[in-house]
């Protein structure tokens, strides 16, 4: 280890080669401080002079980018809302063809002022179609010398950089090419052990920045970015890899099943089959908690699949074995939701020690931060004496004054809603390591379940139970026709009138500016910079709902985060009794709400939330057996990008498909962050849609690499990319689960 040669990679920024004013710009304005994270920043995309590709043979759904010139710009006002869309024409920058293109920007002021007809520009963006013709929306782009035709022939390809206000593409490429004339190159440490790097024929690490900075032809690029795409996944998976030694390395107590014990008695008196799924799951959760080792596994399903029950199977095999479990939700109408559920399917089995109740029993406590000081006192006194198998709760939960007597189990429910600081607050509370399982009702594409949760087992419910009725889903498009409001209430009093009942739900809740910070509204999806509509509040739709004549005489009920919980409770209960016909809600009726008699679903400005979001809020009808309907309602013109996902939404209620579709719309966002709609990726080059092939390479080298130096004693090199590329944050959400 004292032979190490100095990480260079990891050196500061040096002024004297970069320029004093230059190394600031690139840390102000890009968080760039390190050669590494200099020589790490790599181009988006590529301008091939010699070869430009006409306009007639760009491909339809991919990201491009091309050379063209202006041909014409022409605004118009967008009729249902404030602002303008600029539709720029271009054309291929030679005489000799013919094809043009035509560009959309939602309130491109800048735009306008720049690509004036004549101008010659290159453009990046993922090709559409409108109305037959070839589209790029929202296009980035950058203008052009008007050099000569003989000229370009002699370039050599031109980088793109992701870039900012604060810095060109043009002055990151001059900071690159200074960083790569100093480096000694003969120090730079390779993370892809020699070995692998042999068998696969990489270029070495000096080879591939030269050639992915300063190629002299594209295909150069191409196979530097190859080297990069494996050398991100093998970082990624090493990671997952070593974590998972250190789990299975840990002691945890172990909670076998016992014959005769309330798991059996439970079993034994539910009323109805288990899917084969709740099966194959039980009992690799069965198996999971009889180990001598942490249970880590994700559980996932679609929504309705029987997660719940699942997972109470599991906390009643570790109360068999003398240990309690807790079951942390998002929010206290999904813990008072799960509360009821569970003490309901339980039956006497959870009422111990009561008069009537199972000689055995065991008792299920609820803790939540509106309970009174009493009722709180009481919970986390059968939670410490240990008269509580079961505590279900908010993050009140993770209070310091919270003690378990023994606690085997932690269930998270809805695992994207925590943080790691959260669970491992509540894993400290158990005197010995507890298992763990975490739930999620949106389903993950195996590649990202192999990427980010690689550390976890991951067991999936696919079949619904029995009873699940069809949901047919549309898209109400306000900007074609915005008569259509109208016909929404109409459907909303006609399906009242069948003695149903109707869900709307609204992005925020009132005008307050703090409204962004709403847990309510937590996973809001922001769409393009320009799409600054005003959103509709529940407080505004309430008020406006009754003067509709066709809601005339309709009892109408408001729930938000925001309510005192009393009338929380109070509502959601009228609603449950169907006192309340028509709910207007926040997201705050995403998961766990279940009102068998609600059957129409209106979601107003459906645009702003993301796939996943707004399955799981369809989710929340057509649970009593009757068919159910689901409104997306949106005032964006037809060819504005975020159609696209009402549009797929509509088209499927497969979750897995959904998802997968999400992840290629969102392009990825940043997969170790907490980003959720797109912008810059910690992953450069792995797509996890795109190189599953990749994933699986690299996560058995990994495998292969730290069962035989689990310390990676031997590979140095990787051990400091793990340091490089995997922050204290990237790390922290690989240990998410």
């Amino acid at each position: 280890m004292e032979n190490r040669r100095p990480a260079e990679l990891a050196s500061p920024l040096d002024p004297e080669v970069i320029g004093k004013q230059r190394v600031k710009e690139l840390g102000s304005a890009l968080g760039i401080h390190s050669v590494g994270q200099l020589l790490n920043h790599f181009p988006r995309a590529y301008l091939d002079h010699r070869a430009p590709t006409p306009l007639s043979e760009l491909p339809l759904g991919e990201e491009v980018t091309l050379i063209a010139r202006v041909q014409s710009a022409n605004d118009r006002r967008m009729r249902t809302r404030k602002g303008m869309l600029l539709d720029v024409v271009v054309t291929d920058d030679d005489a000799g063809r013919l094809g043009t293109m035509h560009l959309t920007f939602f309130n491109g002021y800048t735009a306008k002022r720049e690509l004036t007809p004549g101008v010659r520009a290159a453009f990046t963006g993922k090709t559409g179609s409108y109305r037959g013709q070839l589209t790029l929306t929202n296009p980035r782009y950058s203008l052009l010398h008007d050099d000569g035709a003989a000229d370009l022939e002699l370039l050599k390809p031109t980088p793109v950089y992701p870039a900012s206000e604060g810095i060109t593409s043009e002055s990151i490429q001059e900071s690159i090419g200074k960083a790569l004339d100093s480096l000694v190159h003969s120090q730079l440490n390779d993370p892809i052990p020699f070995e692998i790097a042999r068998r696969d024929k990489f270029m070495n690490i000096t080879q591939a920045y030269e050639m992915i900075h300063r190629p002299k032809q594209v295909e150069d690029a191409y196979r530097a970015q190859h080297r990069f795409r494996y050398q991100e996944a093998l970082v990624l998976q090493t990671a997952l890899a070593r974590r998972r030694v250190q789990t299975l390395a840990e002691e945890a107590t172990s909670r076998p099943p016992r014959a005769g014990g309330l798991l059996e008695q439970f079993d034994a008196a539910l009323p109805f089959t288990l899917t084969d799924g709740q099966l194959v799951v039980g009992e690799q959760l069965a198996n999971d908690l009889a180990a001598a080792h942490p249970m880590n596994r994700l559980l996932q399903g679609e929504v309705g699949s029987g997660k719940t029950l699942v997972a109470l199977r599991a906390m009643l095999q570790v109360i068999d074995a003398g240990g309690q479990a807790a079951l942390l939700a998002p929010t206290e109408v999904l813990a008072a939701q799960h509360f009821q559920s569970i003490t309901r399917t339980l039956g006497p089995l959870a009422e111990g020690g009561m008069l009537g109740g199972a000689v055995d029993g065991t008792r299920v406590v609820l803790l939540t931060g509106s309970m009174s000081t009493a009722q709180r006192r009481q919970a986390m006194l059968d939670a410490a004496s240990g008269d509580a198998g079961i505590v279900i709760g908010t993050h009140a939960l993770l209070s310091e004054n919270v003690q378990f007597f023994d606690l085997g189990l932690i269930v998270v429910d809805e695992q994207h809603r925590f943080g790691v600081e959260q669970r491992d607050a509540l894993r400290a509370k158990a005197s010995a390591i507890p298992h763990v399982l975490v739930m999620t009702a949106t389903p993950i594409p195996r590649t990202v379940a192999m990427t980010v949760f690689g550390d976890l087992d991951v067991s999936t419910l696919t079949e619904l139970p029995a009873g699940r009725a069809p949901i047919a889903t549309h898209v109400v498009g306000l900007s074609e026709n915005p008569r259509w409001i109208s016909r929404v209430w109409t459907r909303a009093r006609e399906e009242i009138d069948a003695g149903r009942q109707v869900y709307v739900v609204c992005p925020k809740i009132g005008d307050a500016q703090s409204d962004s910070d709403s847990p309510d509204a937590v996973e809001l999806y922001e769409g393009p910079p320009a799409n600054k509509q005003q959103l509709t509040s529940v407080v505004e739709l309430f008020e406006s709902l009754t003067e509709v004549p066709a809601m005339d005489g309709v009892s109408i009920g408001v729930l938000h985060g925001r309510l005192d919980p009393a009338e929380k409770s109070e509502t959601m209960a009228r609603f449950n009794e169907n006192a309340v016909s028509l709910l207007v809600s926040t997201t705050v009726i995403e998961v766990g709400v279940d009102v068998p008699n609600a059957t129409l679903m209106v979601i107003i400005d459906a645009d702003r939330f993301g796939i996943s979001q707004l399955h799981q809020l369809r989710g929340r009808i057509g649970r009593g057996g009757h068919p159910g309907t689901c409104l997306l309602v949106t005032g964006l013109e037809p060819e504005h990008p975020s159609r696209e996902r009402l549009d797929a939404v509509a088209s499927t209620t497969d979750g897995f498909e959904l998802s997968q579709k999400d992840l290629e719309l969102r392009r990825e966002g940043d997969i170790l962050g907490a980003s959720q709609s797109g912008g810059r990726s910690a992953l450069r080059f792995l797509k996890v849609i795109q190189h599953a092939s990749v994933i699986e390479k690299a996560r058995k080298d990994a495998q292969e690499l730290i069962e035989a130096d689990p310390a990676l004693t031997e590979h140095p090199e990787l051990e400091e990319a793990l340091d490089l590329y995997l922050n204290e944050e990237k790390e922290a959400f690989l240990e998410r689960g």
